[in-house]
Parts: structure tokens; sequence; C-alpha cells
């Protein structure tokens, strides 16, 4: 069910087996006999100081967890401060008076009608509707537009954009594509995100006024930085895109906060599957739509209107007919149901498959995501799910599992 290649169970997923309850999906690549081959971020020595248990994700060699545990440290963002370091992911800006309508051309979103300083989720998508990647999508200017996309699809997405632009240059457009690899990225998450950030902008700057989505030029610690108060959590937060010259500066200033711990992906993975935030690769791919994959309000109403999107006119038919299956929370007994477990009523006749799933540290109970026939996807709806052979009870439920804590003013 996923994009990246499976053979076995990797050394991280051996790792938290024999931890905790978590299991991370199939992005954490495969294949390294150690690390000298992997990328690292700037602030890898700082994360070995501090305890970060290293490992490959998506070709770079990335905390896991520090030195508590995985479940501790999810438990700790949703009443603390939790620090990110998501610098693996891919920065882009795109330039130009037409950077609007080149965009346009490749994700479902109505980027035109996001105001200056705001952003959005959005969707890349194929031919075929599918989603190529999701992005979140800030428009920092008319003529400037500044997305992240995920590192595990970085090659393709890059690929993707140029094959587009050249010909869209060619037959006239204004527009010029600039990726970020001379910056980092940093979340900061959970309650103390705001007050710790507080602390280290200047007086000119009251982020009660900067609402969930928004994206501002502002000096953290002295230090000019790109913020965006959005995440990938569920929490309240902040993601900041940094020089590499400032980023062991900041992240030491913001640590200065006892309430603000250092935290892996471990954590972020269990963080977002109970926000019920899809992962690329698991939850949506290439042969999902954002339809299927209940992403249908990234799709801007005025983009309804043309669908000049790629794939458009399959999404308009899914949009007026009506899709098969479609992305469902599940509450389940017994252990966790994890990717691949399949979905099947109480008669045993098969209705979906699982793609995301653990134990929720904050819910105490196990909790997961995946596709079911249309038909049996209301909430509510009583199934089972086969794990190792073994039929437990499953029933769908709304998401997100964890109340959403998002500043919206």
């Amino acid at each position: 069910m996923t994009l990246f290649a499976r053979n076995g169970l990797s050394v991280v997923r051996a790792h938290l087996r024999a931890t905790t309850n978590t299991v991370l999906p199939a992005v954490f690549t495969r294949g390294f006999a150690d690390d000298s081959n992997l990328k690292k971020t700037v602030l890898y020595d700082y994360h070995v100081a501090n305890g970060g248990k290293c490992v490959p994700f998506a070709g770079w060699s990335m905390p896991i967890q520090y030195s508590d545990s995985i479940m501790d440290s999810t438990k700790w963002c949703r009443t603390n401060g939790s620090l990110f370091d998501v610098s693996h992911m891919c920065g882009i800006t795109i330039k130009g008076k037409d950077a609007v309508k080149f965009l346009e051309k490749l994700v479902v979103g109505d980027i035109a009608g996001i105001p200056i300083g705001s952003g959005s989720l959005s969707v890349f998508t194929n031919e075929k509707g599918g989603c190529i990647d999701d992005t979140v999508v800030t428009k920092v200017a008319d003529d400037e537009i500044y997305l992240v996309v995920n590192a595990g699809c970085r090659e393709k997405d890059l690929a993707h954009m140029e094959a587009h632009l050249a010909p869209f240059k060619a037959a006239g457009g204004d527009v010029s594509m600039f990726v970020h690899d001379e910056r980092s990225l940093l979340a900061l998450q959970g309650p103390q995100a705001a007050p710790t950030l507080a602390g280290l902008v200047g007086k000119d700057v009251d982020l009660s006024k900067m609402h969930f989505s928004q994206f501002r030029h502002m000096e953290l610690a002295g230090v000019p930085c790109w913020v965006t108060r959005t995440g990938y959590t569920g929490e309240d937060g902040f993601e900041i895109s940094i020089p590499h010259a400032g980023t062991l500066h900041l992240t030491e200033n913001i640590m200065a906060n006892e309430k603000v711990r250092l935290c892996g992906l471990g954590a972020r993975d269990s963080l977002r599957l109970e926000a019920g935030l899809c992962l690329y690769g698991n939850d949506i791919e290439q042969d999902i739509s954002p339809i299927e994959a209940g992403l249908t309000w990234t799709i801007g109403k005025s983009r309804r209107t043309d669908w000049s999107m790629l794939g458009g006119e399959v999404l308009k038919q899914q949009l007026a007919d009506g899709v098969s299956k479609r992305r469902v929370g599940l509450i389940t007994s017994g252990p966790p149901s994890r990717e691949g477990v399949a979905i099947t009523t109480a008669d045993g006749e098969e209705v979906g498959v699982v793609t995301s799933g653990g134990f929720s540290p904050n819910l105490q109970k196990n909790i997961a995501m995946g596709y079911v026939k249309k038909a049996f996807g209301k909430a509510g709806t009583e199934l089972k799910v086969v794990v190792r052979g073994k039929v437990n009870n499953a029933v769908v439920t709304k998401m997100p599992f964890v109340e959403t804590t998002y500043f919206k003013g």
C-alpha cells in the first residue's frame, strides 16, 4: 500500500516493536549498512550529544527519539512543548508574475485566493487524479510562493515540477523555482510553543495576532527567520525556516525553556495519527485521489469551475458521481492494527485495509486509519481487523482522534 519499497522489518521497526507499541511506516528507508551515505542536518551532532537515537529516514539520519520514551514524548507535546528537527523536508520558492498560474496547474488549491501572508494544505495530482504528494503552500507575495514537500518525495516532486516548468517558461510564462538547501526547518509544537517564541521575538511582533496558517518574516533570538503558524501534530505551533548558520543558536535559545523538550520522528508519527493527519506513502499515494482521501476541502471552490489542474476531469467526475472507497478512522481492540491489516465485516468479507495504526499514548487505546468501501464508512459502523490471523473488533470513528488546538484567534 505504500510508494516506498519493503524488504522486511527495518532496524527502526524492530527497535520500536521491542521498546514501544509504535511501529513507524515504511518511509524509514532500508539498505544502509552504516550512516556514511546518509544526509545529516545541521543539528545532527546536537541530537547525538543530547541523547538522540538516529535512524535512516528518507535518505537522512534523523532522530527517532531521545532519552524519554516515544509514549512519554508524545504526551509531553500535548501538555508542554516539543522541538522537532524537520530539516530533511524540502522547501521551495516559486517566483514570478505567473507563479500562481503555474502552481495552479499542478495542485488542487485555490492559490490565487490565498491571502498574502497565509498558507494552506494542498495536493499535487497526476493525470489520473491521484496524489503525487501533499504540500503546505504559502503565499509570501502575489509573485512569490513558498512550499514545503515531503523528504521521501523530494526527487519525484522536483522532477515533476521541472518537467512542467520548462514548457511553461517556453510559452512565455514568467516563473522561476529555487530549492532551499541552504536553510533548516524546525517545528516547535504544543502549548508552550507560543510562550517560548514570545520570549525570542522583538517588541514589534505580537504572536497573538498571528493565527493558524499565517506566515511572517521575523527575527528569533536575533536570527532572521520565516515563521508559519502550523505543524503536523494537531497542536498549536510554528514551523521555522532558518539559515543554516543560525540554526544551532536558535535551537539552544528555544531549549532554554525547561518546558520544551527535543522530540523525534517516532512521537511525531504518533501525534499526527492522533490528529488524523495523512502520511504520504501510507494514507495517500499516487493511486488515491484527494476525494477518496477525505481531502476534498483542499480543492478550492474556484478550481471547481474549470478543473484545470492535472487530473481535473477525473476529480470532477468523482465529485459528481461519488467514490467507491473512503478514508476512515478506527478504534480497534487486541494488538494495534498496522499498515496492511485487512478490515472485514463480521462475516469475514474484506471491505478495506489499514494504512496507519498504532497505540495512542494520549487516549490509551488502539487507533488506526484506512480505506473501506463507502457503504462501511459511517461513524459507528462495527467492523473487524485481522491481525496476525486473529480477528479483533473495530469501530469506524470520526477523526481527529484527539481534538486539535490550532490557534485561530
